[in-house]
């Protein structure tokens, strides 16, 4: 029966060793591959005894009795957890940062990030900003359209842009939507949106400085959503398809599962604030997401929380599979993470 007790010094080397095999080939690893590559003579024979210690423990599995060993996923949660203290490969920072240059929105750099975690880690990459309750008004726009419809542009002071076609029981001309955006603009910007829509309200039924056909203007305005936004979360994801490749054990029905999982907005923020719950900052590796869907038991992701200088937080991410190469996605997630956070809009 395996137990938790401490790994001694030899049995953890052979066992990152086995890992590291694994992960570069994708093969069983056995005990004569292991005593090719070391640096120290060890017999096969040494070898073996301790893989069948570590595989007492639970730390490897063998598919076949006369193959190799694999490593399971508590082997690879201790793999992690001895190569995160150690100075990790660099990717390309200034190739990283340069990407963000020309980008003037959230929703444009939390596209990006995803993009480019895709692009270094030949996974998927995952980045999401998550609105706030408090969100502050900076300014709206009003454009009439053809019909009587009306393009509400309202950003918010994280930078935020969001639009809103509405339709009116009557003709608004462009004069009168300049002066409503000007008057919103003047007395509400800085504002928190609920508080500023409260405040409009208690307005409309004091103001006086108003002309009465501005105000009926205004409270049309109002009644189809004036300064009332959509708060659900920017989520960009990127490179789903090179999980199609993957050896995942899954059935044609489960893949397709766990695909559609993934276009699904609200499953992708459950699956980054279940795994990824730690205080900006600080990288988070997860092995094993069985408990997030079956089809993610071989999966593995390592991301992190950051604060955006307009306050705004963001989540940062690669989903891959248990065999990738930590060193290179955590250095990657990291990297994105600085530079999505050192952001300027």
């Amino acid at each position: 029966m395996g137990t938790d007790a401490p790994l001694r010094t030899r049995h953890q080397e052979i066992l990152n060793s086995i890992v590291r095999e694994f992960i570069e080939t994708g093969e069983p690893v056995g005990s004569r591959t292991l005593s090719k590559h070391r640096n120290e003579p060890l017999s096969p024979a040494s070898i073996r005894n301790v893989m069948a210690d570590l595989a007492d423990e639970g730390y490897l599995s063998q598919p076949h009795t006369s193959a190799g060993r694999v490593p399971t996923e508590k082997a690879f949660r201790f793999f992690v957890k001895s190569i995160a203290g150690t100075r990790m490969m660099p990717v390309d920072a200034s190739r990283v940062w340069s990407q963000f240059t020309g980008l003037d929105t959230v929703g444009a750099h939390v596209e990006r990030s995803s993009h480019i975690l895709m692009e270094l880690t030949r996974n998927v990459g995952i980045a999401a900003a998550l609105p706030e309750l408090s969100q502050e008004l900076e300014q709206i726009e009003l454009m009439p359209l053809s019909d009587q419809r009306v393009l509400m542009v309202l950003v918010t002071s994280d930078h935020m842009v969001r639009n809103k076609s509405i339709t009116l029981d009557e003709p608004v001309t462009r004069e009168e939507l300049l002066s409503i955006r000007n008057y919103i603009n003047r007395n509400f910007a800085g504002w928190q949106l609920g508080a500023a829509r409260r405040e409009l309200v208690r307005r409309m039924l004091e103001e006086r400085e108003l002309y009465q056909a501005e105000l009926r203007k205004i409270q049309m305005l109002y009644q189809r959503g004036l300064l009332d936004v959509d708060i659900s979360p920017e989520v960009h994801l990127e490179g789903v398809s090179n999980l199609v490749g993957l050896d995942l054990h899954l059935t044609r029905e489960k893949m397709r599962e766990l695909l559609r999982a993934l276009e699904e907005k609200e499953r992708l923020i459950e699956l980054l604030d279940r795994f990824l719950e730690q205080p900006a900052g600080e990288l988070q590796v997860h092995v094993g997401l069985e408990a997030a869907h079956p089809a993610m038991k071989d999966l593995a992701l390592i991301g992190m929380t950051v604060r955006l200088r307009t306050g705004l937080p963001a989540k940062v991410a690669v989903l891959g599979p248990m065999r990738m190469n930590y060193e290179r996605v955590m250095a990657a997630v990291l990297q994105t993470s600085r530079a999505l956070e050192a952001a300027e809009f």
